[in-house]
């Protein structure tokens, strides 16, 4: 019994300690998968800014549409309003 927990212990070290080895190729690849901090950093930035450009396009739709209710709820100015406008 003692010499198969021998056997058993000596074959779970080996078998770690070939695990444990710090493969550089490996560990090169993965850095060579990694894409670049400005190349993230720019990729962040231009998805900021679309998304502004986009809230700022909602907020335009939003108030033209706004806008055409409120002329198509309203009156006509008369020609005495327009001329008053024209004034200012």
């Amino acid at each position: 019994m003692k010499r198969l927990a021998f056997v058993i212990g000596g074959a779970a070290s080996l078998a770690l300690a070939g695990c444990g080895s710090g493969n550089q190729d490996a560990v090169n690849n993965a850095e060579l998968n990694q894409p670049a901090a400005e190349d993230l950093n720019a990729l962040a930035n231009d998805a900021a800014a679309n998304a502004e450009d986009q809230n700022l396009a909602n907020q335009q739709l939003q108030l033209n549409d706004e806008n055409a209710a409120a002329d198509s709820n309203g009156s006509n100015p008369t020609e005495d309003q327009e001329k008053n406008v024209d004034a200012m």
